[in-house]
């Protein structure tokens, strides 16, 4: 064994002290300087560590023909609509930039506390149960609040806690599972989702490596007799090509998958994961025009039997939601190449707009100016009559964003302003509620539709409410119109100021800042809890006196902070015409002309 003398350790020890402090300081720093974060960034090795099942090797029992395997379409990316409105144009004062910046910091330490607690008590696993402070694994265990929340932490500079949380995901094993399934659906929203997007947005190559992993086990869901995906993933099962689709699918469930799988075959130039996709999307073109309700698809279909499409109920809202959303988003996604998803999104918001949207009956407290809002509603029909349930969903408040990206995209000036209507409509049944949130799920009286089918405003008939309320207990507390809550929760959900994001980030209108501001207020105010945020059990409670559930689910950074930070901040941090976001809020990279990926 050497021996040092005196002199050499003394080299030693002040070389091992520079080192430390160099990467102290440069480690420190990165939240502090933005400039030059980047290229530390790329330059910071993560450790990859491979799954320890590979299902990239794992031979399909039901291969794809690969003589008619789709391929991402050909050609350079179209110019596309631009989506953005011009802020350039807007002058913004002084005082109003020191506002949104207050706001955007205000934000950012609920992100920090938020993300500290899941640090300290529930790093690496599924999500933290913010009373009891203890993790619990929710989605097998892989980390899904640690997946979902890696872009959130990159887009507010928190650049330490991401580093720290890539190093984490390179370890991961997707064939260490604290389940026997998974949801294919939300496996993919959350953690490929989340993977792809903090590819797109770092370029750290372990999360792409990561992503193609996932991607292939997921690919494993389409290993069926017909090659409809089965949500339901055993993981037995599908190693061995046994998974059957189901019978009872949500609509949700099979067409929310093509974005993740496109943008993974972009970047990998593997074609496999598009072509499972485009299975999907050839079903629901051939059933569009077919189903009880044309132009769109009932909540739940038969999938085993080849996505046969005889359902009765439709809505926008839970099970169906983002099989709308994707549509015009695939568009955007494959820089306007198909031109089938196009029609698809067009033609169903033609039928939502006819029979699903509609206008709420308000009570006189304002009748010189009623507020020009709108709800999404579900509809029975039997192919003869359609009836309207005026059921109002907190998942159904995305509608906004997406009828106004889809106009804007489509030029259909009418669903921008049908989308600003319903986004305000979210918000106004957010304050109109004691603690300033919505509830999970409600019903409101409606006016009816005019000769033209147009919903028209109408007076409020007291009436009409009391019939209804006198149906359902404790309804003599909830704001009129609404006659029932029937689920009075609200669980840290981010489709209402996702709507209002959108909206102002396509029509500039500056006073849904203001508006996104007061929601954040009543949010925080209502579900703070010591060290982080708790989802509570009843909105008509004042926004002081909330009783929290021991629940905050990933979306809370992943989504719900995310488009809050993103609202308060310059414009051009990930703009709607360079990144598309998936129903997880991950935004992913468009593909523009003259270049590729």
């Amino acid at each position: 064994m050497a021996v040092l003398t005196t002199p050499r350790r003394f080299q030693r020890l002040t070389l091992v002290t520079v080192l430390v402090l160099t990467a102290y300081l440069c480690f420190d720093r990165l939240n502090y300087f933005p400039d030059g974060t980047e290229q530390l960034l790329r330059a910071w090795k993560h450790e990859y560590v491979p799954s320890s099942f590979d299902w990239g090797q794992r031979r399909l029992k039901h291969p794809f023909d690969e003589a008619n395997l789709a391929r991402l379409p050909e050609g350079e990316p179209r110019e596309l609509p631009k989506i953005q409105y011009d802020f350039s144009k807007d002058e913004p004062t002084q005082l109003h930039a020191e506002i949104q910046k207050k706001r955007r910091i205000a934000v950012k330490q609920a992100a920090e506390k938020s993300w500290a607690a899941y640090r300290k008590y529930a790093f690496g696993t599924d999500e933290l149960l913010p009373l009891r402070l203890v993790g619990v694994e929710s989605f097998a265990g892989w980390g899904a609040t640690l997946v979902d929340s890696l872009d959130t932490l990159w887009i507010m500079g928190m650049k330490k806690e991401f580093i720290e949380a890539v190093a984490k995901v390179g370890t991961i094993d997707w064939a260490n599972t604290t389940a026997e399934h998974c949801s294919l659906f939300e496996t993919n929203i959350r953690y490929l989702g989340g993977l792809l997007s903090a590819y797109d947005l770092s370029g750290h190559r372990v999360l792409l490596d990561k992503a193609i992993e996932l991607g292939d086990m997921l690919y494993a869901g389409f290993d069926t007799p017909n090659h409809m995906p089965a949500n339901g993933f055993n993981f037995e099962p599908a190693k061995q090509g046994k998974l059957v689709a189901s019978r009872d699918e949500s609509s949700a469930a099979v067409a929310t998958l093509s974005l993740e799988f496109t943008r993974l075959s972009q970047l990998t130039g593997d074609p496999k994961y598009y072509n499972a996709i485009d299975g999907v999307k050839l079903a629901l073109e051939r059933t569009q025009d077919t189903t009880a309700l044309p132009g769109m698809w009932p909540v739940f279909v038969d999938l085993e039997n080849g996505f046969v499409a005889t359902g009765n109920t439709f809505n926008l809202g839970a099970s169906s939601d983002s099989a709308y959303e994707y549509l015009s988003k695939m568009y955007m996604l494959l820089g306007g190449l198909d031109q089938t998803y196009k029609k698809l999104h067009t033609k169903a918001m033609a039928a939502a707009a006819k029979h699903v949207i509609f206008r709420p009956m308000l009570p006189d407290s304002s009748p010189a100016a009623p507020p020009d809002i709108l709800f999404s509603g579900t509809v029975m029909s039997n192919g003869r009559t359609v009836e309207l349930l005026t059921e109002v969903q907190h998942l159904g408040c995305f509608t906004g964003g997406m009828f106004a990206l889809g106009g804007k995209l489509f030029d259909e000036e009418e669903h921008v302003k049908i989308g600003d209507r319903l986004a305000r409509g979210c918000a106004w049944a957010y304050n109109a509620f004691p603690s300033g949130i919505m509830p999970e799920v409600s019903d409101v009286l409606a006016c009816d539709r005019d000769e033209n089918g147009e919903a028209a405003p109408c007076e409020w008939d007291e009436s009409k409410w009391k019939k209804e309320a006198d149906k359902w207990p404790g309804s003599s507390k909830l704001p009129k119109p609404f006659f029932s809550a029937r689920n009075p929760q609200y669980r840290l959900r981010p489709e209402a100021i996702e709507s209002v994001f959108i909206l102002y980030r396509i029509t500039g209108k500056k006073d849904l800042l203001d508006v996104a501001w007061t929601m954040f207020q009543a949010i925080k105010k209502s579900t703070e809890t010591k060290h982080a945020h708790s989802a509570i059990s009843d909105v008509s409670a004042e926004s002081g006196s909330t009783k929290k559930i021991d629940s905050m689910e990933s979306f809370w950074i992943a989504e719900t902070l995310k488009y809050f930070y993103l609202i308060f901040s310059e414009p051009d941090l990930i703009s709607l015409d360079d990144y598309v976001f998936n129903t997880e809020a991950h935004p992913l990279r468009l593909p523009k002309p003259g270049k590729r990926g």
